[in-house]
């Protein structure tokens, strides 16, 4: 019997491999805005995850990033990014995913995220650990945030808004050992899962961003709440996430800042 979790992982797979053999031959770039560019690529991945979902599952219900969401049954939803990275991708900076979770009856029970570059395959199920190619991974033990590596990401508007990200920067800058910005919002939150970094935030994110790699933190033992504690609900455009030893004195430097995201009611 085929299950959710098989075709996550075949499918991401299957689009990392896209990924790697058109590294040197991305074909058309447009954009959907000033700084925000689809690929040939992007499409490609996209339309191989979805064949491979409406195949097992054809009354499935899916989001993806480039063609939205497909008509199915609401009670399982597949929420995809085909390539998380695409301006890293364009340039040819090996630091990019593919992001694929499945949501049942509004909670998410599977994520696979998968890295071609390192062929790193991070896939976490509700309530079952989350692993690295098949190893159980968990968060950093570290308790001090200034010794605590970070991470973060802008959102495609930040040349214009004045929520952008930057007060956040700047105040955590002198408050931990090193703030990154990797580009990738699923790989920030499974390098978070396994230890490499202790926390992350970021605003303006969409759903697809995050589904999977906030159940493979979850499920490493992580902490998810909004910038202010207070609970994370999926659709939410504002997230912080720790190993939960750093999280309180995570929160008390966002406070100091005011760029905030949208979020639920």
């Amino acid at each position: 019997m085929t299950t959710p979790l098989q075709v996550a992982v075949e499918a991401a797979q299957a689009a990392g491999r896209i990924q790697r053999e058109r590294a040197d031959c991305i074909g058309e770039i447009r954009y959907k805005g000033d700084i925000n560019p689809v690929t040939e690529v992007d499409l490609l991945c996209e339309k191989e995850i979805i064949d491979r979902i409406q195949k097992a599952f054809p009354d499935h219900a899916v989001l993806a990033e480039e063609s939205g969401e497909t008509v199915g049954h609401a009670d399982h939803l597949w929420v995809i990014d085909p390539l998380d990275g695409t301006i890293n991708y364009a340039h040819g900076y090996p630091c990019y995913c593919v992001s694929i979770a499945y949501r049942h009856e509004n909670e998410t029970v599977v994520g696979v995220v998968y890295n071609p570059s390192l062929d790193e395959l991070f896939v976490a199920e509700k309530g079952k650990g989350a692993t690295m190619n098949g190893k159980p991974i968990a968060v950093s033990p570290l308790a001090n945030l200034k010794e605590s590596l970070l991470v973060t990401g802008f959102a495609y508007d930040i040349h214009t808004a004045t929520h952008n990200n930057l007060d956040h920067f700047i105040n955590f800058i002198s408050a931990c050992q090193a703030v990154r910005r990797a580009g990738s919002a699923a790989l920030d939150l499974c390098y978070t899962a396994m230890g490499r970094f202790e926390g992350f935030w970021e605003l303006k994110l969409n759903t697809w961003d995050y589904a999977a790699g906030v159940l493979i933190l979850q499920e490493a033992g992580g902490r998810v709440t909004r910038f202010d504690g207070t609970p994370f609900q999926y659709g939410d455009r504002e997230i912080l996430t720790s190993n939960g030893l750093i999280h309180d004195a995570m929160i008390a430097v966002l406070e100091k800042g005011s760029s905030r995201g949208t979020l639920m009611k």
